[in-house]
């Protein structure tokens, strides 16, 4: 990551602030087709790519990617030498960076891991930073609210960890602020619970933090303070999606504007309509984030090209079934620690949404040893052996391909590229000004 890249996205926030309708957007995964297809899709673009992990995703334990900051950066860095992007127009950032992930433990122990995780982020190249100490931790009065000013005083201290970690001489860690509701990994709620945050909540948590950082000397810090996550009345369930009413947000869209060098981020923008993201940005909300989505059209593709699959096999006897769908929902059920209190329902209705939820759960599951070699067998099956195109028009309805054009590519990997460029232009339109 390079100093320009991150003073290309502090000035199109900037741009924003000044009411021009451009903003950021955040691919937020470790998927290596999602990280490739990202960075094959921006490469002859001139915006800066910002790629985030989360604390669940990458922490010094490994998170549930099995990697650690600095795995996961000399990881991207490897897939941007792969597929001839330059590094340099890259911006690493972390999403939700506090004591989640240990929130069971006391807030002493939680605080002193959630630190290391900081630091551990900004030493493996990170520099836009959200620092996230919202939840209750083990020892604190989860009768009540967490204490706007705990939460503020925690968030300081997050900051200081990573101030420590920037090489001497190095000042160009970008922060954000603030949390909005769900915590990482997706809501559990239904949409009558959905609340737009209220002015009174965002001016007390900016002055709250400002103050924090100042009482321990992080007032350079507070300047590099970019942006505060809100909810702005966007959502996704496990079957619906929450659209963005620009009217319903008015007062909060307008409120940020008192505040000098300071926009919105949403978060769970992931399934809003081109118009809905478009309208985000022009309201302030200028860093958009898009994860679950992605992975989401992967599932689909997956899922498409095994339907495929299934029908070759019916004329060619050689062929050997992947059973990709069947095989990863039995990993789903046998390791069910990362969707079981996402879902609910009677046994049907959870064998359904463990495959086609919005949360997208089975993100989780894609890189399992198991789910890998199926993978193989699948893509191999498909090249093997010819795919006529009246199937191509069945599964893959919107790759209006020509078999017969050679320009065009028939390998599953470009259908799963197609698919996932697919989601990002929508964003890339969005953040950039673009009609649709």
């Amino acid at each position: 990551m390079s100093e320009d890249s991150l003073n290309s996205l502090r000035t199109r926030l900037q741009e924003n602030k000044s009411g021009l309708p451009i903003g950021v957007f955040s691919v937020c995964s470790s998927h290596p087709a999602v990280l490739e297809s990202t960075l094959n899709y921006s490469r002859g673009e001139d915006f800066p790519v910002l790629i985030e992990t989360t604390c669940n995703q990458v922490n010094q334990f490994g998170g549930y990617s099995g990697l650690t900051p600095k795995q996961f950066s000399e990881y991207l860095n490897n897939i941007s030498s792969e597929v001839d992007f330059p590094i340099n127009r890259l911006v690493l950032g972390g999403d939700h960076l506090g004591p989640f992930p240990w929130r069971s433990e006391s807030s002493q122990a939680a605080m002193s891991k959630a630190c290391q995780m900081v630091n551990d982020y900004v030493l493996a190249g990170y520099r836009k930073i959200h620092l996230d100490a919202s939840m209750h931790c083990g020892d604190d009065d989860h009768s009540q609210p967490l204490d706007t000013w705990v939460s503020a005083r925690r968030t300081a201290q997050l900051a200081h960890a990573a101030e420590i970690a920037l090489p001497d001489g190095e000042s160009d860690c970008l922060y954000i602020i603030g949390s909005e509701v769900p915590p990482p990994g997706g809501d559990q709620a239904g949409i009558h619970e959905l609340q737009i945050s209220s002015e009174e909540m965002v001016s007390e948590t900016i002055q709250a933090t400002k103050q924090e950082f100042q009482k321990i000397g992080l007032n350079s810090a507070w300047e590099r303070v970019i942006a505060v996550v809100v909810q702005p009345g966007v959502e996704f369930y496990n079957q619906s999606v929450h659209h963005y009413d620009p009217h319903n947000a008015l007062d909060l869209s307008t409120f940020i504007e008192s505040y000098p060098g300071l926009i919105y981020e949403a978060h769970s923008t992931d399934y809003q309509t081109p118009d809905s993201l478009q309208h985000l940005v022009r309201d302030h909300f200028a860093i958009l984030k898009v994860g679950p989505e992605l992975t989401f059209a992967y599932r689909e593709i997956i899922f498409a090209l095994e339907q495929i699959e299934i029908q070759i096999a019916k004329y060619e006897s050689r062929l050997n079934l992947s059973n990709i769908s069947n095989l990863i929902d039995k990993e789903m059920v046998n390791h069910s620690e990362n969707w079981d209190a996402y879902y609910s329902g009677n046994k049907e209705e959870v064998a359904y949404l463990r495959k086609y939820s919005y949360l997208d759960r089975i993100r989780y599951y894609w890189n399992q040893p198991c789910v890998q070699q199926a993978l193989k067998r699948l893509f191999s099956n498909l090249v093997d052996f010819s795919i006529p195109q009246t199937l191509v028009n069945q599964y893959l309805p919107t790759r209006n391909l020509n078999i017969e054009d050679e320009e065009q590519s028939t390998h599953p990997d470009s259908w799963i590229e197609d698919k996932i460029f697919s989601i990002l232009q929508k964003y890339h339109q969005a953040t950039s000004s673009q009609v649709l």
